[in-house]
């Protein structure tokens, strides 16, 4: 029982995390087209738990600019949970007795506004071997509506699927399911409750307030409910202002004006579009299937000139940015070499870990203890391999990547934190910054030969690979790998950008 109890407190205070996420839009000068956020909304039902509203519509990959976001947050303790397209006509999935979430979605585009979308968001993941699974768009996980048509006949993989949802709305033909599904997202394996915190945090943060502190009762949870309660759970900005003023959550000191710039190689779902404005956000994600290029996508042809032309136009119109890297350590490198010392572009980066998320800069003060740095001989030949095992110990990954591959490598200079590698070997920007001047300089000291080729294999928060980036005018041609961490082709490393 208690354990039952405890678990409703935490789907309570998910939820209103999500909201809070949410909200902080309605206080950022970049996102005046968030106008309204609610939280447990009067309707449509089913997707009332967080309801957000654009003005003008948020710009998509959808036809139509959105202008409401109807989302249903679904929070389970633990991440056992696993469902498929089956578990999507069972009222008891999202722990209801009568209605099915599929046919609550339909009662909510019924009843919506146009230009709605409707997002479940959840900390269950979609089983391995679902037809659910191939039907999510990496870009901003709507229906692959395409796919979902796809097989003539009721016994094919996608006709069950289809004659299923169907029958249970008690549709006439395929293309009114699909008038439905269109505008259906799923969330899956979402945040955890103190991942959603820190987000929180950070939210707050970039727009000037401050939030739980290290307590260990988090005060805005308690305070979406009391907004519920008071009946002013639907926050206007000037609404938001006034509580913000009201509860003292805003600081004396606000944050240095800064342009918040975002790329975009994976994606955080429904908040993606908190990061950045959308002339200011480069989105990867078409090309890109979860971590691995989509079939017919190149690095070096499609990838890298979308980054350069972006980052050449930010730095020659904003000096003081904000960068959000929700990408690849490849782009976060090419990033940095892109963004230079010769630029006069000041960069501070947005950082996630197991930690805190929190901003970085080279400048923060969060200095620690320098790397220990090793030096293994291989063959007679000039090209250099760096291993940054900062997060991860990565040389046995890299030593088996080059013998299979035939690599000729010369030397390795395999780097490792002091006290060994682990998620929180970096304090922060300055340290981060340091340890990419180290290596730098442990380079220059072995005085590659002219003409070889740096081959960098690197474990690290994406703020340390940024700033390891910015050297990369110093050390010549440079080669970027990328580790298969999911095992989704044959878990080993691939390469990625050749930087001359």
């Amino acid at each position: 029982m208690v354990d039952a109890v405890i678990a409703n407190w935490d789907g309570h205070d998910y939820q209103a995390r999500f909201f809070w996420v949410h909200a902080s839009g309605l206080r950022n000068p970049d996102m005046a087209h968030v106008v309204e956020v609610s939280y447990e909304a009067d309707g449509p039902k089913g997707f009332d738990d967080v309801v957000v509203r654009y003005s003008p519509g948020m710009a998509s990959r959808r036809p139509f600019r959105i202008e409401a976001a109807h989302h249903q947050v679904k929070y389970h303790v633990n991440q056992a949970g696993r469902f498929g397209y089956e578990d999507l006509v069972e009222p008891e999935f999202i722990g209801a007795t009568k209605f099915s979430i599929l046919q609550r979605l339909k009662e909510a585009i019924e009843k919506a506004p146009p230009n709605s979308t409707f997002t479940l968001v959840t900390t269950d993941r979609i089983r391995d071997d679902d037809p659910l699974g191939k039907l999510l768009k990496t870009s901003d996980k709507s229906i692959d509506v395409d796919k979902l048509m796809v097989g003539k006949t009721p016994a094919s993989e996608m006709g069950k699927v289809r004659k299923l949802w169907r029958e249970h709305l008690g549709l006439k033909d395929d293309a009114a399911l699909v008038a439905i599904i269109d505008a259906f997202h799923i969330m899956e394996g979402y945040y955890s409750l103190q991942d959603m915190r820190e987000h929180v945090d950070l939210r707050f943060q970039v727009v000037g307030l401050s939030a739980g502190g290290n307590n260990l009762e988090y005060p805005l949870d308690g305070a979406a409910r009391t907004l519920k309660a008071s009946q002013r759970n639907v926050l206007t900005r000037e609404a938001f202002e006034e509580l913000c003023l009201e509860q003292g959550w805003v600081r004396t000191v606000q944050p240095d004006d800064r342009k918040n710039i975002s790329i975009r190689s994976f994606s955080d779902g429904p908040t993606d579009y908190l990061d950045a404005t959308p002339e200011n956000t480069l989105s990867l994600l078409h090309l890109f299937d979860i971590r691995h290029l989509q079939a017919g996508a190149d690095w070096q042809t499609n990838v890298q000139p979308a980054v350069e032309g972006f980052l050449d136009r930010v730095k020659g119109t904003d000096k003081n940015i904000r960068l959000h890297l929700e990408t690849h350590s490849s782009i976060a490198f090419l990033s940095g070499a892109l963004l230079g010392f010769k630029t006069n572009t000041h960069v501070e980066i947005n950082q996630k870990g197991r930690g805190p998320t929190t901003v970085w800069r080279s400048d923060d003060g969060k200095t620690g203890p320098r790397a220990e740095i090793s030096i293994i001989n291989m063959h007679e030949a000039d090209d250099i391999a760096v291993v940054a095992s900062f997060s991860r110990n990565a040389l046995l990954d890299v030593e088996d990547y080059v013998r299979d591959k035939g690599i000729t490598i010369g030397r390795i200079l395999h780097v490792t934190p002091n006290g060994g590698p682990g998620q929180k070997s970096l304090v922060g920007g300055e340290h981060a910054a340091d340890l990419a001047d180290q290596i730098a300089d442990a380079v220059k000291a072995m005085r590659p030969a002219l003409g070889s080729t740096l081959h960098f294999f690197i474990a690290a928060p994406n703020a340390f690979t940024f700033f390891m980036g910015q050297h990369r005018d110093s050390m010549g041609p440079v080669t970027l790998y990328e580790f298969d961490f999911k095992k989704a082709v044959d878990g080993s490393y691939h390469p990625s950008f050749r930087i001359a």
